[in-house]
């Protein structure tokens, strides 16, 4: 087929999952360049108490040096805020101000206000990456956090303060949706509440009315996030109990409704975080996902219980969020956390990758199978569109064919559906669920069946008929060793298989943004329709 007919064809398949804001909000977007408004003489509004972080660790390594993505670089002059030289992701991290509430962030009070008085001066209004609406959403918070800490304000800040929530008003991230808009809803209700007076009255109004919204939507009834990101909903869970947090501030200005309603949607998402973490008590890598960016789960759950909210009970043997289609089974020391989900919200797929049934694996707290994470969004698109494929992770390809059409950094065209998803308990505990994103090449569909005891894993892939292409990947933690037969770590783990062929490969694992790691993968190539492979270990 002609190139260009198959470009269009793929934008087309793309296109049509979009909601219509996504399409013409983007054209909005990128052609209205509203007046930015200064503010004078602004007004800090009363609170009632004081701030109380969360544990972060520092990204502020001296007065102009950072540490963001692995990566330490220094914004020394005007121009490096918006440095060619410097990934957009790494420049929006400098635009955040995380470290104004990180560990030990007192320490460091004068370089954070002199930080806060270079941004004013070096950042015209309007003008940057710094004044696009998601850093300007961080930013806003956390300077409205640091103030809320005890610490007095920068000449000129309670102004710019005022100027960055009035411009964000008029830049919402409706064309993009999801964490975006979450982020600039956020943002509106804490500088709303923070800053005093009728403007600050109007930017709190219209970010609670946007929480209205997103919140049911974007929080689902098992408590994960829609976008089935376990590193998306570590983000969001900290969103939710910093609203927790501000409405106990200022309840003249936050109603115990809305007090109440946060509190029990951060509840649920703190049961799911708990059931989608490994032993280790680190977050899985579905979809988008790397360490270092969101807090970390004991973090989250330590604040929530200072904030007064409960965690309930330890997980049960078999936990399947029926919502997100995530699944957590857990045996004595072994525990399995699986994909049975849609790769997102049909409309908002920018953060999916191809890795429907696969799943990752512990002993005790050390990871056995790892899915292969994120170490870029932007600047390198061959290694993105790796880290997005279905070969990156622990599930079953056909040919170099991904289960999901994944395209371009964050685009998504034809993608898997499961059904048939059930779970038990006999010898094993069990679950199994099938997928059909390869019908699209004209393959077969594909059912997976995990079945889980105190000492043993055993996985069978079933194909509704023969593909001689069919090969299942198992990315091993870079902490053990494999052979075909063995996995040699703090426990030595034995391999058998049937209906294949087992071979060990050198591969990358990405736990973190800037960070690729050498690793092994087991290979199973399936002789016929059905393969299984075992694995056993000394309970």
């Amino acid at each position: 087929m002609n190139p260009k007919i198959d470009k269009l064809l793929l934008y087309a398949r793309t296109l049509i999952w979009l909601k219509p804001v996504q399409i013409y909000g983007r054209l909005w977007f990128r052609l209205n360049r509203p007046r930015v408004r200064t503010f004078r003489d602004t007004a800090l509004r009363p609170c009632g108490g004081r701030w109380r972080p969360i544990a972060r660790r520092t990204s502020m390594t001296g007065p102009e040096t950072f540490r963001f993505l692995n990566r330490t670089e220094t914004l020394g002059s005007p121009d490096d805020w918006n440095a060619a030289r410097l990934p957009k992701l790494w420049l929006y991290n400098a635009h955040y101000f995380d470290d104004l509430n990180a560990d030990d962030a007192a320490s460091r009070s004068a370089w954070h206000c002199d930080l806060i008085a270079r941004w004013i001066a070096e950042n015209p209004p309007g003008n940057g990456n710094g004044w696009e609406p998601y850093p300007t959403s961080l930013r806003l918070v956390n300077w409205c956090k640091w103030l809320l800490s005890g610490n007095a304000p920068v000449p000129g800040m309670l102004d710019s303060l005022a100027t960055q929530g009035d411009g964000l008003t008029k830049r919402l991230e409706h064309h993009l949706l999801g964490n975006h808009l979450f982020a600039n809803a956020k943002a509106l209700v804490f500088a709303g509440c923070v800053i005093d007076g009728a403007e600050a009255e109007r930017w709190r109004g219209l970010g609670l009315k946007l929480l209205a919204r997103e919140i049911p939507e974007q929080i689902l009834e098992d408590g994960g996030h829609f976008e089935r990101s376990t590193m998306y909903h570590a983000i969001l869970t900290e969103d939710m109990l910093d609203l927790v947090q501000l409405a106990d501030l200022f309840k003249e200005n936050l109603s115990p409704k809305h007090l109440n309603a946060w509190q029990s949607v951060s509840a649920g998402m703190l049961r799911f975080l708990r059931n989608l973490s490994h032993p280790d008590q680190r977050i899985a890598f579905f979809n988008d996902g790397a360490f270092g960016i969101a807090p970390e789960p004991p973090a989250l759950l330590a604040h929530a219980a200072e904030l007064g909210i409960e965690t309930a009970e330890d997980p049960a043997p078999v936990e399947l969020h029926a919502q997100t289609g995530y699944a957590r089974l857990s045996k004595g020391p072994a525990v399995l956390l699986a994909d049975v989900a849609p790769i997102g919200p049909d409309y908002l797929p920018g953060h999916a990758h191809a890795d429907t049934l696969s799943f990752e694996f512990s002993l005790g707290n050390q990871r056995i199978f790892v899915n292969g994470g994120s170490s870029v969004y932007g600047g390198d698109p061959r290694q993105r569109l790796l880290e997005r494929s279905t070969r990156y992770h622990n599930t079953l390809t056909i040919g170099d064919a991904n289960s999901s059409e994944i395209w371009s950094d964050f685009r998504v065209a034809r993608r898997a559906r499961v059904s048939d998803i059930t779970h038990g308990e006999d010898q094993a505990i069990w679950l199994q669920a099938t997928q059909d994103g390869f019908r699209r090449i004209s393959g077969p569909r594909h059912t997976r069946r995990w079945d889980l005891t105190e000492s043993s894993l055993t996985i069978r892939d079933t194909l509704e008929r023969p593909h001689r292409d069919a090969v299942a990947r198992f990315r091993v933690h870079p902490d053990l060793h494999a052979t075909t037969t063995t996995l040699t770590g703090a426990r030595k783990i034995r391999i058998e298989t049937q209906g294949a062929t087992l071979s060990v490969e050198d591969g990358t694992w990405s736990p973190e943004f800037g960070a690729i790691l050498p690793c092994q993968v087991l290979t199973l190539r399936l002789a016929d329709a059905t393969a299984t492979i075992t694995f056993t270990w000394e309970p």
